[in-house]
This record gives C-alpha cells, sequence and structure tokens, in this order.
C-alpha cells in the first residue's frame, strides 16, 4: 500500500493536471464560439447562392459546365483537413483513417501513383508523408487562420488541373460541423460539382451554443424553430424567386460554378476548424472529470490510509500501556 506521502503528492499532480484541462477546456470553449460566428457570417452569401443555383437547375436542368460533367476516373486528388495540434480526441485519428482507407481503395482500382494529396493541417501532413503519399502544398497556416483567397487559389489550382486534365476527380475529407456535441466525419466529391447532391446536402447547424448534450441540443432546437406565417395568420411555405438570366444559363453558371467550389472549399475547413474546437472542448471535459473522479478515490485512499496509520498508534499506546 503507498504511503501518506505517496498519495498526498498524486492527490497534488492529479489537482494540478485538472486545473490545465479545465484551461483548455475554456479556451477551446472561446475559440469555438468564434468559429461558430465566422460560419454564421458565411452561411448568408452561401444560402443565397445555393437559391441561384437551385432556381437555375428548376429552369434548366441540362445546363452544363466542364465543371460539372462526368468523365472517366484517371487520376485522384484528395484535400483532406485536421488540426495543427493533438489533444482533441479521435478528431485526427478518424480523418487519417478515411483518407488511408480512400487511398487504398483508389491505388487499388487505379494504381500506384494514381492519388495526390492536399494536406490542410499538420496532423495530416506529417502522416501523409510518411505513408509517402504524393503530397501538394503547405497549408498548415490555414487552420490557425481561414483565409478565403487562400481557399479561393487551392480551389483555382484544382480547377485549372481538372480542366487540363491532370486529375479527374477531387473529394474533400474533413468533419462537418453539426453541433458542439456531434461533428460527422464527411468524404464527398469536390470536382465535378454534382449540383444536385451538393444542393441537397445536410446544412443543419447549431452555431448558438456550445453545449454538447443530446438533450440540451433538442430542447434549444425547439425553441428555435420558426415558422413562416402569412398576413392571415397562416402557415406558408416560402416562394421561390425567378430570374431574368443574361446572356444565357451555360454562360452564367460558369461563373457560379467556380464560385461555389471556393465556398465549397472554404465552408470545409470552416467546419472542420469548429470540429476540431469543439473535439477539444468534449475531450478537455472529459478529462477534467476522470480527474474529479480520481481525486475523489485518491482522497478516500488517503483518509483510509490516515486513519488507518491512527489506529495503529492507539493500538501500539494501548498495548504498551497493558504490558
Amino acid at each position: 500500500m503507498p504511503s501518506l506521502k505517496e498519495i498526498k503528492g498524486r492527490i497534488a499532480s492529479v489537482n494540478s493536471t485538472r486545473k490545465i484541462t479545465s484551461a483548455m477546456k475554456m479556451v477551446a470553449s472561446s475559440k469555438l464560439h468564434h468559429a461558430q460566428v465566422a460560419i454564421q457570417n458565411m452561411l448568408p452569401y452561401e444560402t443565397m447562392l445555393e437559391h441561384i443555383l437551385k432556381s437555375f437547375l428548376a429552369a434548366e436542368a441540362e445546363a452544363q459546365t466542364i465543371f460539372d460533367q462526368e468523365r472517366p476516373v484517371k487520376r485522384v486528388a484528395l484535400v483532406v483537413f485536421s488540426s495543427n495540434s493533438s489533444l482533441c480526441g479521435s478528431f485526427n485519428a478518424n480523418v487519417i483513417k478515411l483518407m488511408q482507407r480512400t487511398v487504398d481503395a483508389y491505388i487499388e482500382e487505379l494504381g500506384q501513383g494514381s492519388v495526390e494529396v492536399y494536406p490542410i493541417g499538420r496532423k495530416v501532413a506529417e502522416k501523409a508523408r510518411k505513408l509517402g503519399y504524393a503530397c501538394f502544398g503547405e497549408y498548415a497556416s490555414l487552420v490557425d487562420h481561414p483565409q478565403v483567397q487562400q481557399c479561393i487559389d487551392i480551389a483555382m489550382e484544382l480547377g485549372e488541373k481538372f480542366a487540363n486534365g491532370d486529375i479527374d476527380r477531387v473529394e474533400l475529407i474533413y468533419h462537418h460541423f453539426k453541433s458542439a456535441g456531434s461533428q460527422i466525419l464527411t468524404n464527398k466529391t469536390f470536382l465535378p460539382i454534382d449540383l444536385e447532391s451538393e444542393l441537397e446536402r445536410d446544412h443543419d447547424r447549431d452555431l448558438t451554443s456550445i453545449v454538447t448534450t443530446k438533450k440540451a441540443q433538442d430542447y434549444l432546437k425547439r425553441r428555435r424553430k420558426k415558422k413562416v406565417v402569412n398576413a392571415q395568420g397562416e402557415e406558408v411555405e416560402p416562394l421561390n424567386d425567378n430570374f431574368i438570366v443574361e446572356p444565357d444559363k451555360n454562360t452564367v453558371l460558369s461563373e457560379l460554378l467556380p464560385k461555389m467550389a471556393h465556398l465549397m472549399l472554404y465552408t470545409a475547413l470552416l467546419d472542420s476548424v469548429a470540429s476540431e474546437h469543439a473535439a477539444r472542448m468534449v475531450a478537455m471535459q472529459t478529462a477534467t472529470d476522470n480527474a474529479d473522479e480520481l481525486l475523489r478515490q485518491l482522497n478516500l485512499q488517503y483518509n483510509k490510509s490516515r486513519q488507518q496509520a491512527i489506529t495503529n498508534e492507539l493500538l501500539d499506546i494501548a498495548g504498551g500501556s497493558v504490558n
């Protein structure tokens, strides 16, 4: 059995670690709030662009450009999003596992050297190079400071390669931020742009709270649910706008689709950053809770050992007086 001094030292050590995990949880919570605000500021632009593209699809479904045409796949590019640091649970491990499975599947189908990786985040970049993948670019700073212009540059580089036939498919691997307690690992096609699947994807995000329990999230969702009501007080569906398109739909789509590609990449980056902070907040909260439980057990053990030592001394004194 450990001595009282050893138990006391371990209590002090766990208490010190608990202070660190608690502080890291509060920092992650603050960064998560800023990441949620960044997504919220981007959503009006995304909503309007989506609305325009949906209207175009409804008016003329056969309108096509080079960026939304399927073709035989010979070479694939993967844009993989991770964090620059650890202590965020299985966030990075899940991304790396999905990247490995995807690369292995394409190598088996298309052959060696058919996949190139664009790692956005230090963790996935280190792992991809360790595994011997063909990596392009250094984008670790983009995770700490998300920038629209750099996302546009990456999207333009990938778009030029796709247009020139150097690559035939581009996929994004990242965590979709649904709420502080739910981040969904996602693998979706970036190029060619599948407008129907892109416009039907899950847009549901909880950007107003940092609660992680499902019960609390469901309650907040019910409180925030809104309905569209007309002047007579009846619930109605919002109407779609009608657009006059000049010079023609194909020309306008040729301008809108690159903007859609830029937005998809920037949205994936913001989702990944918010998911990282949410995962770190949950991990640090779990670590703090475990430290509390460990402290409770150590204090109980300390009190038992102290009481036993006192009892032994009393028995020695009583035994000595009898003799």
